[in-house]
Formats: C-alpha cells, structure tokens, sequence
C-alpha cells in the first residue's frame, strides 16, 4: 500500500514538473524570431505590437504609450498578469483567448517552444 502511494505521489510530482519544465532562453530567442516582426523583448520600445520586455509579471494590457485593441484592455481588465499558466494559455491561439484581439499570429503549437519561448521572454539577456 504505501509503495503504491509513493508511486502515485511521484507520478504526480513528476506530471507538475513537466507542466512547469524550464525552457531553454537561447532556443527560445529563435522561436521568438516568430514574434520579432511585431515585438520586441529587449527595449521598452513599442512596434506593431507592444514591448514583451518584462512581460512575464506584468499585467496585462498595460505598456505605456501602446494603443491596445478593446478586446484586450477588457481582457486585462480585472487584474490579469502575464504569468507562465497564462501566456501557456495564450500563445497556442491568441485570437481564441482574446476574441477581437489585433494580434493575428497564428499560436505556437509546440509544448517545446513554449517553455523554450517562456524561458527566453523571463530572460532575453542571455542571448545577448
């Protein structure tokens, strides 16, 4: 019986480990690539897109002097934060999450480049 318990419990350890897995920034920076045209994540300079530079902990819709979509701002609205359980949310299909949404990027489907993706945007120094 507790062999068993054991082995559940290190079941579910390992199940939240992998949910959680860190990513690999350098590899991640070439995912980001993807975002690049729009974003960028090493200035707090805004393009088509906002800066992502800091954006894991930051609310949501609220760099300065970016002129959000309506859809956004109302998403963000009651206090949401960037964090990694809502970006995993986010990425794989933006426009699913945030209907109405300006960002027309069609998602990352890959678990693989989202931890690599999230490793890189909690940390874009390391690649430079």
């Amino acid at each position: 019986m507790k062999l068993r318990c054991l082995t559940a419990v290190a079941a579910v350890l390992l199940s939240a480990s992998a949910a959680l897995a860190d990513g690999d920034a350098v590899a991640g920076a070439a995912v980001f690539k993807k975002c690049a045209v729009c974003h960028t994540a090493t200035e707090h300079e805004n393009h088509v897109g906002p800066s992502l530079m800091g954006v894991v902990g930051r609310p949501v819709a609220t760099v300065p002097d970016y002129n959000y979509s309506p859809a956004m701002k109302a998403f963000g609205a009651d206090g949401k934060v960037w964090d990694e359980a809502l970006l995993r949310k986010y990425l794989p299909s933006p426009q699913f999450l945030v209907k109405g949404t300006k960002m027309t990027f069609p998602g990352l489907k890959s678990d693989k480049d989202l931890d690599n993706l999230i490793a890189y945007l909690k940390n874009p120094s390391v690649t430079h």
